[in-house]
């Protein structure tokens, strides 16, 4: 169980606000803005402190290697995708993937969804042009719309309350779906995907997940015939969420003190990240999420330095608690063995405490010759399985993954049973493009194959640390 933190005493929910922010974004009415934060502060937390909690305490056992953590969801969440099918698809992926991922790793699975609040994206560029027009760039449905006209992509602060909202609406759906027993990891059939026996999903893949799913109830089910009480810990599953902290006037809003918790509580979602674009020492980003206690990621691009590193913790974490940090790398096929090694090492020689999760995808983004934005499959593959490997060489442990994915049956990947030739298809993303069903599941078996290969490796971490 993870401990809370003494909360700095130099920082407030605004100390942040007269601080360099990138990314940020212009709204042209200050005077509506100030009443859509002020809406948003009274409105209800979408998490609780105790949820909170609860994942702290779930990454700090995956920080020991008894959980692995599995991130997945849309690169930028839609309005118009708050639907009944589109979310129970997505859950349904997330599920399969993590009956996968226990059955070869040995343990359980903590499943953060990127939704619920995954409704703004940051941008290479403040300004996109087309032919002779020059407009701001789309930053997702919190700020703005995706149609190019000026009136669409005008920065709008009512877009943050209904956000809140859509949070809101999927939030309750994902909890009604949870307490109705549709995640009984004794019951994966509830999950099969209708497009799953289709004629374009190897047949080969179908037979591997029945295989899988087979073993896993065949086990649940000896546990529980036992009395073996920790197979309760397998068949319990929560679903927590997460998004990239873009807006800090959003997550300001929703930050809270707790009646029963010391410390303030960013209520927007359970576990907010930082983004490669935003992670400045000196910045705002930095500033607000240093003060809060939810559990933060923080995205590691290849320019990171293992002294940048090291102060980030610093500033982050400065008295090394556990379950706090989840450092998500990001450095692309090509460059995850010359620029992870360092930051690892660094990290091991000074005993810093963190979950090390690989994001697959956003180092391996290309674009076909018709300028068509795609990712290959097997690169992605390719960053995880070496990310495993630099891990291994310092006596580290990668302790999860961090995937842009879909339940819906879109062409957005190549590899995996797609070509470029398939895109067109249904390439269905605002932004970025995401996993499908099939690649997703096949990925997880990939992954699975690989965890495999060396748990003696993460079981050695774990008693190491036991004590820790």
């Amino acid at each position: 169980m993870s401990v809370p933190r003494q909360p700095p005493r130099d920082w407030s929910p605004d100390s942040w606000r007269d601080l360099p922010r990138s990314q940020s974004v212009e709204y042209p009415d200050g005077a509506a803005l100030a009443r859509a934060v002020a809406q948003l502060s009274a409105l209800p937390p979408l998490v609780t402190p105790w949820e909170v909690g609860r994942l702290r305490s779930e990454i700090a056992e995956a920080q020991q290697g008894r959980r692995f953590f599995l991130q997945g969801g849309d690169c930028a969440e839609s309005f118009a995708d708050c639907r009944a099918d589109i979310i129970t698809n997505r859950l349904k992926v997330m599920l399969q993937m993590s009956v996968v991922l226990i059955q070869a790793g040995r343990r359980p699975v903590v499943r953060v969804g990127r939704f619920a609040g995954q409704y703004a994206k940051p941008r290479s560029s403040p300004l996109e042009s087309r032919g002779s027009a020059t407009l701001p760039s789309y930053f997702g449905d919190l700020v703005n719309q995706p149609e190019f006209d000026a009136a669409a992509r005008r920065a709008d602060p009512r877009l943050l309350v209904e956000a809140y909202w859509h949070a809101a609406l999927t939030l309750n759906f994902v909890r009604s779906l949870g307490s109705g027993g549709f995640s009984d990891l004794h019951h994966p059939e509830y999950w099969d995907l209708s497009f799953m026996d289709g004629d374009d999903v190897a047949d080969e893949l179908k037979q591997r997940y029945r295989d899988t799913t087979r073993q896993l109830t065949e086990a649940l089910r000896f546990m529980s015939a036992l009395g073996e009480t920790r197979g309760g810990d397998l068949t319990r599953v929560d679903f927590y969420t997460s998004h990239e902290g873009l807006s800090l006037e959003y997550e300001a809003a929703q930050t809270r003190e707790s009646d029963h918790h010391p410390g303030h509580y960013d209520l927007t979602t359970h576990l907010p990240w930082i983004g490669e674009r935003t992670r400045q020492l000196d910045g705002a980003h930095v500033e607000f999420f240093r003060g809060i206690e939810n559990p933060v990621g923080v995205k590691l691009g290849p320019s990171m330095t293992a002294d940048e590193l090291l102060r980030l913790l610093d500033r982050l974490n400065p008295e090394n608690d556990w379950g706090r940090l989840v450092l998500i790398t990001r450095m692309g096929r090509a460059q995850v063995a010359e620029r992870l090694p360092q930051l690892v090492q660094a990290v091991q020689r000074e005993g810093r405490r963190v979950l090390w999760v690989s994001d697959p995808m956003h180092g391996n983004t290309i674009a076909t010759q018709s300028g068509l934005k795609t990712r290959d499959f097997d690169d992605i593959l390719s960053e995880v399985e070496q990310s495993f490997d630099v891990h291994e060489g310092f006596g580290s442990a990668l302790g999860g993954v961090h995937l842009e994915l879909t339940g819906e049956d879109v062409t957005e990947c190549v590899g995996g049973g797609l070509s470029e030739a398939d895109l067109a298809i249904n390439y269905a993303s605002l932004c970025d493009p995401r996993l499908n069903y099939r690649q997703a599941l096949e990925m997880a078996f990939r992954i699975g194959e690989r965890m495999t290969k060396s748990p003696s490796a993460l079981g050695k971490l774990a008693g190491s640390r036991e004590g820790g």
